[in-house]
Order: structure tokens, then sequence, then C-alpha cells
């Protein structure tokens, strides 16, 4: 009895090698799972279901595949694949989540995320996550051509490496980047749990706090990472 969870594997056309160790990865551990939880960034970049990426298509069908074997598949947004809807969701077999959600793991409440809420240091980002979650925004934007939006995803990208080359300029990457925390104590305390799951921030390793544990999810850039979660308790490693 296990439950697996992931994050931040930014699959991408550019990066094939990896996205092959995912679909092994669902082929193999995961088929033998309680479950498996994606807890955004699944993909580099998404600009709305009707994009035809080979890549897309590929995690479609493994995720489909183990759906279909009988391990549920749970996913929650990121920051970078917000715009992933319920017709992607549908073909590759995914309930989509609530970010944050509580569910209950062999009888323990437990809190997942993408992450990016708890940095909330970082003005900037935080107000760009605002404007690009209001709906009306993202009709406004999905119903422009798609290559418009690819393009958009583009200077986004570039816009974001903008951003953090500045915070490193400025000595102020790893604090800023990363969770606040008082906002970490504050989220425990909302929900009345003691173990939050997440990613985001690319910095794996598992927290003991006043408030409870808080386990980061590692991303996927150079190997896969990944939690497995039991009745008897949890690892956090690399693939």
């Amino acid at each position: 009895m296990t439950t697996l969870f992931v994050s931040d594997l930014h699959l991408d056309p550019e990066r094939p090698a990896i996205t092959e160790v995912f679909g092994r990865f669902v082929e193999g551990e995961a088929r033998g799972a309680d479950a498996l939880y994606i807890l955004g960034d699944l993909f580099e970049a998404w600009v709305g279901d009707d994009d035809p990426s080979e890549t897309g298509a590929f995690v479609a069908a493994k995720l489909r595949g183990l759906r279909d074997s009988g391990v549920p598949v749970h996913f929650i947004r990121g920051n970078r694949d917000f715009l992933l809807g319920e017709d992607y969701a549908r073909r590759a077999g995914m309930a989509i989540l609530p970010d944050p959600a509580v569910v209950v793991l062999y009888g323990k409440p437990t809190l997942l995320m993408h992450g990016d809420l708890l940095c909330t240091d970082d003005v900037a980002y935080q107000q760009f996550r605002a404007q690009t979650r209001d709906p009306r925004w993202q009709a406004q934007f999905l119903s422009q051509l798609l290559a418009a939006r690819l393009a958009f995803a583009q200077q986004a990208r570039a816009a974001s490496k903008a951003h953090q080359s500045g915070l490193q300029a400025q000595g102020q990457m790893e604090s800023i980047t990363d969770a606040s925390p008082s906002t970490v104590e504050a989220t425990f305390a909302r929900y009345g749990i003691d173990r939050i799951v997440h990613g985001h921030t690319h910095r794996p390793k598992v927290h003991e706090t006043a408030g409870g544990t808080r386990i980061v999810l590692g991303d996927w850039y150079e190997q896969g990472s990944v939690l497995r979660v039991a009745p008897t308790g949890f690892e956090l490693s690399a693939l």
C-alpha cells in the first residue's frame, strides 16, 4: 500500500529523455500504487487543451493507461500549467483537485498544494498569479489563436528568467522564491492539519516546524523525484 506524489516535471519537447523517464515510471512503479498525485507543473508550459504537442499526447496516453489499470490519478495545477483544463484531464484520466486540497492518506489528513501560494515574499510573482488565475483573463487568453498563446508563453518564460536573474543579482533568490515561514505556519493553523506536501520551489526536503511536517518535492530537470507515502510512514527520494 503506497501512494505516490510527484511535482515539477516540466515536461517539454526539448527534453524528451525526462519525458521517457516519466513514461517508464508510470508504466512501472506507479502501476502498483494506490494512487498517483501530480502536484503541478507537469508541463513546462500549457497554453490550452487544444495544444497538439506530441509530449502532451504521450503523457495523456500513459496516464490514461495507468487510470485504466485501476490506479487513480489526481492533478493540481501549477504555475506553468494553470490553464490545463477538463478536456485534457479527461483524455489523461486525471481528476483535477483544487489548490490547496485536503486528502486523508491512510487515516492522516494531509494538505496538498502546488506550493506557489506559500511564496508570499515574491510580491511580483503573486501579482502575476492573481492576474492569470482570474477567469476573465483566462477566457480572453484562451480565445486567442494558438500561435499567439504559444508566443505569450515564450515571453512569460523569458520574463520569469529575467525576474529570477534580478533576484540572484540582489542576493534575494533563495529567500524570496522560497516558502515564507510565516505563511507556512499560518497555513498549518488555517487548515488544522500537521502535514503539508507541495512542490514549486525545487528544494526537496522534509521540514519539521512547530506547525507540523512540510514535505517539499523535487523537480525532474535532471532526474525524477518521488514521495512515497504508506501506512507506516513516508520516503522522499530521487528515482
